[in-house]
């Protein structure tokens, strides 16, 4: 049965960093595309970063471009999302996703123009001082 697991959520001040690691189990890792979303009280889940199942391609959203890197290492089947420079406004629920895919779909599952079906229980981020 397919699993995500989030982990390495946290409090943290303005201007420090977090890396948050998906743990995939169930299913075979390099077959799916991974994504990294989000969602604050009261707004609308959003996509933060999403990357192929080979790694080879990336999207990040415009409000955290610069600042975060996804990446996976299919052979610990985990998925990294490492946030720097965190903001008040990035305080959120973070969840991971995965979609089974052999073209890369990073940008479509981060627009959540695609279904997605899988989901993590979510970490909490709360950037506060």
């Amino acid at each position: 049965q397919l699993q995500l697991v989030e982990s390495g959520g946290g409090l943290v001040q303005p201007g420090g960093s977090l890396r948050l690691s998906c743990a995939a189990s169930g299913f075979t890792l390099g077959y799916y595309a991974i994504g990294w979303f989000r969602q604050a009280p009261g707004k609308e889940r959003e996509g933060v970063s999403c990357i192929s199942s080979s790694g080879g391609n990336t999207y990040y959203a415009e409000s955290v471009k610069g600042r975060v890197t996804i990446s996976r290492d299919n052979t610990k089947k985990t998925v990294y999302l490492q946030m720097n420079s965190l903001k008040p406004e990035d305080t959120a629920v973070y969840y991971c996703a995965a979609v089974p895919a052999s073209i890369s779909i990073a940008q479509a599952m981060c627009l959540m123009t695609i279904n997605i079906d899988s989901w993590g229980q979510g970490t909490q981020v709360t950037v506060s001082s």
